[in-house]
């Protein structure tokens, strides 16, 4: 009728496969997810590269400007100072 040793048998085969399909799954999840974070860490590292080029250059033309017209810049910072020092006094 029922047998125990063989049902017992089966269920230990069948939680052999199940573990090794969970770790198999687990495996192919953790290998995806490292190759789409480095992805993205390389996007990131290009975007930063690109942000600090940009900076560079607009320091580089704000330099230009400021060489230019001292007397002008000086009076505009002045006036910004003036300026943030108001809004942070309100609050």
């Amino acid at each position: 009728m029922f047998d125990s040793d063989r049902m017992s048998e089966e269920l230990r085969a069948l939680q052999v496969d199940v573990t090794r399909l969970l770790s198999t799954a687990g495996e192919e999840m953790f290998e995806s997810s490292k190759a789409r974070t480095e992805a993205l860490a390389d996007q990131i590292r290009a975007a930063l590269a690109e942000l600090g080029e940009t900076v560079e250059q607009e320091g580089e033309q704000l330099q230009g400007l400021v060489a230019e017209r001292p007397i002008t810049s000086l009076a505009s910072a002045f006036a910004l100072g003036v300026v943030v020092g108001f809004m942070l006094r309100r609050h």
